[in-house]
């Protein structure tokens, strides 16, 4: 030990220049070999290739992938350098007998490189082969060799290796010249990519192809020589051909691409993408967009979740049409107008906060709100529905007036928590055509809340009537990503599970698409909770459906935004969703959340609690929250006489004769269209002319509606066409009188109809029974 250090005092410089060598070799290596832009690439949940997005250098290199087959990598090794497991990163012989044959023939012809010394040639890029330059790759290749393992330096050579044109790494090369993984390419195949970094720039499939061919069958000759194959398989790798043109590389989901390639350019991205399904719902999506286009409709996107796992399982952002249609244009995140599709929740969020029962009637007549006047889609009214079948038939008027009934802010502050993004401004500013589409949203988010409510029911069920505080997540494409939905908690997130199911029972009754008409005839049809939407002017056509497992989202129209006659959520949507649904496993219809729910009677005919006065009624579970609801308020007690003719009362007939009888009435306007569809409607019997006191007369306008503005058109002949005044009358054989402007026009009786012609400008009708009661309306007349 004396001696060592004495020495070292007295070669202190040669000792300083030993330990800054030995500091110089430690970190002559770069701790990131290669710096090169790689190309973005996604797989999918099975590691199939969905598709690659270029390098920024426009080369098809993949990102670096530290697995090698073993088929390739028997290939290299015996092509490249056979005795790559024992050398320390160079080989001395290799060396040797390359300097001597370059000297001799002046020029430099043999390299003598091992694939070490090459994974360094092709990390130092752009040098010149000179002497200087090989003396510094092998510094740098025995460096490689301490740091690293063989795997690691073979799996650096396979992903940088260049394999012709434009084509580097084994994984990029894989797909162009053979389509498929690298790990499922034949013994043939690996040798053919073997051969190629030897001089890419002049052989490769299309290049020299009889060149080529020679190269393979010799390292497959080779291959058979060492016994890493055997005659057979020599035998039949030397009969397959060698490909003659680059492949296209797959583009099953280039919209998710675009999305993943956003925040994780240059890498590569295991999605959650199911590769079968997004396949068949592609080819689902091009043979609707075939019939499509023929109205001139070319865009669509479909997007398909788990509700369990809220991973997204196909992802189509848009049709295979051209790029004057904009089929690069990722329809899925973009904002459109959402027509009905919101019904739902509005439904939802009046039973959550008990304003309605499931099955409690509500209004259909001729509305309007200021100048705002929601109308049907066929252009009729039912004058009462159930509130169920309101939103499975999605009439508007019906939606319009729970909207107002409920609460502009109510339910905006409800659509909020579901963290819609493109509602971006207050209440006032859609106002009541909220529920119809006056707003904007887009598939994800849409498909994201059906998800989240759907999640809500199947874990109220599953952890003993319990919710979690973030069922309202954002969904994954990524398979690194495993989401949380929050902690356990006895509190609801947003809807309580009684709301959503009670919501969902209605929406596994709306009409499905001609084709499927009779799917509730079969005991194996599919459950589904399903709407659709169509916005104003035929722009958009939305069709979103649920089951326990699945959500299934599909949007149609034109990225432009032109409107199309026929552009109908059911008639376009709605065939994409149940074709997507028909791919998918069956499902279990949802659970009923009787912790959430109260059993109580239910008046059949009006949908309300029972009151005294019901008579068919029947035991319902309802939300526990609509137990606040008021008693049916249809049902009153009349008095009759004993021929059940006439109402009476004591001043008219003795009591002893006098029937006392539950009777449904609805108001005069709802009555009148009421009766239209339900034939068995009877009006209350008229009071006997005899009976004293007052009786309760009402009058209702159903046209025109107030304040309405009306344009009369010209028939034939030139002449401008009738206005037709239109009234329901409580007891619609009185005789009523007619005013317009203070001027009287006619009379009625029975049918309370009358037409005239007024002048253009701003009216009055005024209509007075014969009973002195009065009604007043104000309307407009344009040219």
């Amino acid at each position: 030990m004396t001696r060592v250090i004495n020495y070292i005092k007295t070669h202190k410089i040669k000792m300083a220049i030993i330990l800054m060598l030995l500091i110089a070799y430690v970190f002559c290596l770069p701790k990131q070999l290669f710096k090169t832009p790689t190309a973005t690439v996604i797989t999918s949940t099975e590691n199939e290739l969905l598709g690659a997005q270029i390098a920024r250098d426009g080369q098809w290199r993949f990102p670096y992938n530290k697995v090698v087959p073993e088929k390739f990598k028997a290939c290299i090794i015996q092509f490249e350098d056979e005795y790559f497991y024992s050398h320390p990163g160079f080989n001395p012989v290799s060396i040797f007998k390359a300097l001597r044959d370059n000297l001799k023939s002046g020029s430099i012809k043999r390299g003598g490189s091992t694939i070490t010394q090459q994974v360094i040639r092709l990390s130092r890029k752009g040098q010149k082969r000179t002497y200087i330059e090989k003396l510094k790759e092998i510094i740098l290749a025995s460096r490689l060799e301490i740091r690293d393992s063989k795997e690691t330096i073979l799996a650096y050579y396979s992903s940088n290796a260049p394999f012709g044109g434009n084509v580097v790494g084994l994984d990029a090369a894989s797909w162009r010249y053979f389509n498929r993984n690298a790990n499922q390419l034949s013994w043939a195949e690996s040798a053919t990519l073997a051969v190629l970094p030897n001089a890419p720039s002049l052989i490769y499939p299309g290049k020299n192809q009889k060149h080529l061919l020679l190269k393979r069958n010799r390292l497959l000759k080779k291959l058979l020589n060492n016994s890493i194959i055997d005659s057979l398989t020599y035998q039949l790798a030397v009969a397959e051909t060698l490909p003659l043109k680059p492949y296209r590389l797959p583009q099953t989901a280039p919209h998710l691409l675009q999305k993943v390639a956003k925040k994780h350019h240059g890498k590569r991205v295991k999605t959650t993408i199911n590769a079968n399904l997004q396949k068949r719902v592609n080819y689902i999506v091009k043979t609707h967009y075939n019939q499509l286009k023929q109205n001139e409709i070319h865009n669509a996107a479909v997007l398909v979740l788990n509700v369990k796992t809220r991973q997204v399982l196909a992802y189509i952002g848009n049709t295979p049409t051209n790029k004057n249609h904009q089929k690069d244009v990722d329809i899925i995140n973009k904002p459109r107008s959402t027509g009905s599709i919101l019904k739902p929740f509005l439904y939802a969020s009046m039973l959550d906060s008990g304003n309605l029962l499931p099955n409690s009637l509500v209004a259909d007549v001729p509305t309007q709100f200021g100048s705002y006047n929601p109308e049907n889609y066929n252009k009729t009214y039912d004058g009462a529905v159930p509130a169920s079948k309101a939103l499975s038939r999605s009439l508007n008027v019906p939606a319009v007036r729970m909207l107002h009934e409920f609460g502009l802010d109510r339910f905006f502050h409800y659509l909020k928590q579901l963290n819609l993004k493109d509602l971006k401004y207050n209440a006032n500013h859609y106002g009541l055509s909220l529920a119809l589409g006056g707003a904007e949203s887009n598939l994800w988010d849409l498909c994201k809340s059906y998800a989240a409510l759907s999640s809500t029911l199947n874990h109220f069920s599953d952890n003993s009537s319990t919710y979690f505080s973030n069922e309202f997540c954002e969904p994954t494409f990524l398979a690194s990503k495993t989401i949380n939905f929050g902690k356990k908690t006895n509190d609801k997130t947003l809807f309580d599970a009684a709301s959503i199911y009670l919501t969902y029972e209605s929406l596994k009754e709306v009409n499905r698409p001609e084709s499927d008409e009779s799917w509730e005839f079969f005991d194996d049809s599919k459950h589904i909770a399903w709407k659709t939407g169509t916005s104003f002017g035929f722009r958009d056509a939305w069709a979103i459906g649920s089951t326990k497992d699945y959500v299934v989202g599909v949007w149609v129209g034109n990225a432009d935004g032109e409107g199309r006659p026929g552009l109908v959520g059911v008639q376009t949507a709605a065939p994409i969703l149940f074709d997507v649904f028909n791919l998918l496993p069956n499902s279990n219809w949802f659970d009923k959340p009787f912790d959430e729910m109260q059993q109580v009677f239910i008046c059949k005919q009006s949908g309300y609690r029972a009151s005294q006065y019901c008579i068919n009624v029947e035991e319902k579970h309802i939300q526990i929250s609509g137990l606040k609801t008021k008693p049916c308020p249809y049902h009153i007690l009349v008095h009759l006489d004993k021929n059940e003719t006439y109402q009476v009362n004591s001043s008219c007939e003795n009591l002893d004769q006098i029937k006392h009888k539950s009777w449904f009435v609805l108001p005069p306007l709802m009555a009148h269209y009421y009766k239209t569809k339900n034939p068995f409607y009877k009006p209350l019997p008229k009071f006997k002319n005899d009976c004293l006191g007052e009786h309760l007369i009402t009058i209702e306008f159903i046209y025109p509606n107030k304040n309405n503005t009306v344009f009369l058109p010209k028939d034939f002949n030139g002449e401008t066409n009738n206005l037709i005044l239109k009234i329901a009358h409580s007891k619609p054989e009185s005789t009523v009188f007619w005013y317009i402007d203070n001027t009287f026009i006619g009379s009625t009786k029975t049918l309370h109809e009358l037409a005239v012609k007024p002048k253009q400008g701003k009216h009055t009708v005024t209509v007075i029974d014969e009973f002195g009661n009065e009604a007043k309306q104000t309307f407009e007349i344009t040219e």
